[in-house]
């Protein structure tokens, strides 16, 4: 059975937008574990346009199930990520003048010492990458413990014969980040209509998904969008 984690960078997006105290990411991370969200993920970036620091710090306090940190290899988030322990860390490319993470990391030898302060500070490491066999190849080399595979792509096509081309493509990267002993992740553009043909390889163990779910949850409620999704991943 796959593992729903839910990103709730958005909801300090919202709070953002006014720079005032709602709403709280904290409340949202609490709804949501009561509603079938197995991890609570945010990314904390390095010009803090939604997550902030106290939230990085009052959810690891708070949650009942596990936190995973988005974050850059620098330097800055390495110590805060060593001194906060989430339980995992994704390390993610970034962007300022993004508007999301775009694309997967380019893996390189200069990440193995950021990989390793993290790993003996007890924290899991998962790379964000693209559905790439050298790239996983690569990951394993490092030494990390999760693939989470970037599934943007997938997410924008529109072509029948090429979504179902991409979700082969998906399907091998997976297994061969299995094969290699690492766990399997996705995340990127997933939505309420598209996460099921993953769902249905039954090899991915977990599904980060934020957007689609703070959307419907303008219209329904954060309880019933993270519980629907929740159904659809399991």
């Amino acid at each position: 059975m796959a593992l729903l984690g839910v990103n709730i960078d958005h909801i300090a997006t919202l709070r953002e937008a006014r720079k005032g105290i709602e709403p709280e990411p904290v409340y949202a991370a609490s709804i949501a574990e009561q509603n079938g969200a197995d991890q609570i993920t945010i990314h904390l970036r390095e010009d803090r346009r939604h997550i902030q620091d106290r939230d990085l710090k009052l959810l690891r306090e708070t949650i009942q199930t596990k936190l995973n940190l988005e974050m850059a290899s620098t330097n800055e988030m390495v110590k805060i990520a060593s001194e906060i322990k989430p339980d995992t860390v994704t390390l993610v490319p970034e962007k300022r003048e993004e508007l999301t993470t775009e694309g997967g990391l380019n893996l390189s030898e200069d990440l193995r010492e950021v990989i390793s302060s993290l790993k003996k500070a007890g924290i899991e490491v998962s790379v964000f990458i693209e559905p790439d066999t050298e790239m996983i190849q690569t990951a394993k080399e490092l030494g990390v413990d999760a693939v989470e595979i970037h599934t943007g792509r997938y997410a924008n096509l529109k072509k029948e014969s090429e979504i179902l081309a991409e979700v082969e493509k998906i399907n091998k990267a997976a297994i061969l980040i299995k094969k290699l002993g690492m766990r399997v992740v996705a995340g990127h553009g997933l939505n309420y209509h598209n996460t099921q043909k993953l769902v249905d390889l039954n090899i991915i163990e977990e599904f980060n998904i934020g957007h689609s779910i703070i959307s419907r949850a303008v219209f329904s409620g954060l309880a019933e969008a993270v519980l629907t999704m929740k159904l659809i991943v399991e």
